[in-house]
């Protein structure tokens, strides 16, 4: 765990002190997610300044939640008054519902009773709009990938838009998950950073596994570093190799020995990217948001899944990019390798000799299925020609009998 976590752990801890009802309940969510928590605890300590801005500064939860109880206040007025409240605030309608959901939780788990029937008709929570997204093109990623500036980042947008990979699944990857030696090549993605808590492996494009290889040449070659010694009062230059460790991320540019986060990768490269789109002009934010951009790091997500759909392969395609899918579609390691190699030209970007020769053997199975039309076409049309020669023949063989039969 990095010295950033401790920390903020060690903040969550400090808070939880202070009432022992958020308290019992963030020891329980964070059994099942530390980060999840953390972020449940963030939203009722803004559920609690409500409730000390609305009703009394010196009301805690545990008063609020004892009064529920004992009748002197209504659970439903104040969730409907904490939404109200959330409204004036600038935030999501998505983002207004989740705080809502996580005090309705909340307060159920300190056994406040709340139907369902009541909660729809006395707690009125506005509609989430839902945005279109941005549908990426084949040329639009190959733009994308030109204009990134450093291998790095070039390397990660290529492995999502060649795996279909969760942003965070492709920045848990570390070097022994990589096995780039098999055909095709595949990683191996780890149940804890999936959202459906499943592992898996993916198969990797010739042209990702390249680029993979390229990254990695590059991050652990030997380089020139520079540094003041103090003691001696002069500047000494050595060349060192990074020590190249299995458990290292291999997004990440300094590791952590210990507990390797991919957590704060995620902020890094997004920025990274959200500065490429700019570039390629493809920046544009959705409509009515300052925030959030029409492409995504999840759109070539929605690339790959569409893709492999319309080859044809749908169940593939859920089973490819990490959804449950049918419980019914299930194919053999090896039948699901020969599917990747028939959908692996339409996940490759840039290599243009790879694509070159699929084309170039495409067209030769073409001319040579072409000269096959053509030379049964030609046994056709000489079979109908001694066929018709043959009909002559039967004919004039029959006239000559009936002559015959005429003299007798």
């Amino acid at each position: 765990m990095t010295t950033t976590e401790n920390k903020r752990y060690k903040d969550i801890d400090h808070s939880l002190n202070y009432n022992s009802a958020i308290a019992a309940y963030i020891r329980n969510i964070r059994t099942m997610n530390k980060s999840t928590a953390e972020e449940y605890l963030s939203r009722l300590n803004n559920f609690e300044n409500f409730v000390a801005k609305e009703y009394d500064s010196c009301l805690t939860i545990n008063d609020l939640i004892a009064k529920i109880k004992k009748a002197m206040l209504d659970p439903y007025d104040i969730i409907n008054g904490y939404a109200a409240y959330l409204r004036k605030c600038n935030i999501t309608t998505s983002t207004l519902r989740q705080r809502i959901v996580t005090v309705k939780n909340f307060l159920e788990y300190c056994d406040v009773d709340i139907t369902p029937r009541k909660f729809k008709l006395k707690v009125k929570l506005p509609k989430v709009v839902r945005k279109k997204k941005e549908a990426l093109s084949k040329d639009d990623i190959v733009e994308i990938l030109n204009v990134c500036d450093n291998i790095r980042l070039r390397t990660y947008v290529m492995l999502l838009a060649a795996t279909g990979m969760r942003a965070v699944e492709a920045l848990s990857i570390r070097i022994r998950d990589l096995d780039i030696d098999s055909n095709p090549a595949t990683i191996f993605v780890r149940g804890e950073y999936s959202k459906t808590k499943v592992d898996r492996i993916v198969f990797l494009t010739e042209e990702v596994t390249q680029q993979l290889k390229s990254w990695l040449d590059y991050k652990y070659r030997t380089r020139r570093v520079c540094y003041q010694d103090k003691l001696k009062g002069k500047t000494i230059t050595e060349y060192r190799t990074p020590d190249k460790i299995n458990t290292d991320l291999v997004f990440a540019v300094y590791q952590d020995k210990k507990t390797p986060n991919p957590d704060y990768l995620y902020d890094d490269l997004g920025k990274s990217f959200a500065k490429t789109l700019d570039r390629s002009s493809k920046g544009n934010m959705e409509d009515g948001s300052l925030r959030r951009r029409q492409i995504t790091l999840h759109s070539f997500r929605r690339f790959v899944k569409t893709t492999i759909s319309d080859l044809g392969y749908a169940d593939f395609s859920e089973w490819f990019i990490g959804h449950s899918g049918s419980t019914y579609w299930t194919k053999k390691d090896s039948e699901k390798a020969e599917l990747f190699k028939k959908i692996e030209p339409y996940l490759t970007y840039l290599d243009y000799p790879a694509l070159e020769r699929k084309g170039a053997d495409v067209q030769s199975k073409i001319d040579i299925l072409e000269m096959e039309n053509q030379r049964l076409r030609h046994n056709d049309k000489l079979k109908e020609d001694s066929l018709a020669t043959l009909s002559d023949q039967v004919m004039k063989l029959m006239v000559e009998v009936q002559e015959f039969k005429k003299q007798q």
